[in-house]
């Protein structure tokens, strides 16, 4: 990789990183759906009057969307709106890789390796660590780790589905996905908040908006998700997988950084423990014992 593409691929990680606490930020002072799908609609609008519908079957784009950004994103923004630290919600999501695997014995009876159960049982003692140091007893706080686990295994859901797309004869553009995709979960999203929320609650969220809010909206629609995936898509094109893809492992330590120097979040001795675990299992997911084997030769 190019110093130059090496340099996109960081500031994607970083971007995508700084994300979570962006997420907390805005929704201090709007519903979590309302949010969500108002950062849809930007995705979606004027994006797809000037990128092509993808040529696939509506039913696969409609369970991807669905899946990918309704169900991930529905059960994240509610997630850290209940009490998930966000630093610990870029962390516990990355359970997507292990749910994507197993799901994908089960759809495309793809074979486990050694290093793929090592890694899964790893990062499994780490996230019961992870729920013994960060619940304490808390239902609010469980209900935030759960729905973050939700949104996990709603990420893996639409792998697979993006998987079952890349299958097809005629691959669609990456943001041709992204943008088409992100048009439909956005009435979803808002009947969620209606139902939930209330039209009281949605309006006064809307006439009282704030520079925070709408700062934030920015951030996720056009620098977290448009440029962030179009260059991520663009360096997945170039260059193999293997090069790109372990590059996300740093998300989450962007995530936690971030969060610990702009919102103050502090982890426990035993929550630190619980999340070097779940990294050590994604790791051996990916490389397996490449370092053990590179230090013995």
């Amino acid at each position: 990789m190019t110093r130059k593409d090496g340099l996109l691929a960081m500031l994607v990680v970083v971007v995508w990183g700084v994300n979570f606490v962006v997420i907390k930020m805005g929704l201090h002072n709007m519903p979590p759906l309302l949010l969500a799908g108002l950062r849809f609609l930007l995705v979606a609008f004027p994006a797809l009057l000037f990128v092509a519908r993808p040529k696939i079957p509506f039913r696969l784009l409609a369970a991807y969307a669905l899946t990918i950004s309704f169900g991930q994103f529905a059960f994240l923004f509610s997630a850290i709106k209940f009490g998930m630290p966000a630093g610990l919600a870029s962390l516990v999501l990355q359970a997507q890789a292990f749910f994507t695997i197993i799901l994908g014995v089960f759809v495309f009876q793809e074979r486990l390796q050694t290093k793929q159960i090592a890694g899964i049982a790893l990062a499994v003692v780490g996230v019961l660590i992870l729920i013994e140091g960060s619940l304490g007893g808390e239902h609010v706080a469980l209900l935030g780790f759960m729905l973050t686990l939700a949104a996990a295994f709603s990420w893996a859901c639409g792998n697979i589905f993006n998987k079952k797309i890349m299958q097809l004869a005629a691959r669609p553009p990456v943001m041709s996905l992204v943008v088409w995709s992100a048009l439909i979960p956005v009435v979803p999203f808002f009947i969620a908040s209606l139902l939930m929320d209330g039209p009281a609650l949605m309006l006064q969220s809307l006439a009282a908006i704030d520079l925070t809010t709408i700062l934030s909206l920015v951030y996720l629609a056009f620098v977290a998700t448009i440029i962030g995936y179009g260059i991520w898509g663009s360096l997945l094109g170039r260059y193999e997988t293997w090069r790109v893809a372990p590059l996300s492992l740093l998300v989450p330590v962007v995530g936690m950084a971030s969060a610990a120097l702009l919102l103050d979040e502090r982890l426990s001795t035993t929550q630190l423990v619980g999340a070097a675990l779940i990294m050590a299992g994604l790791y051996i997911n990916v490389f397996g014992l490449r370092m053990r084997k590179a230090v013995v030769s």
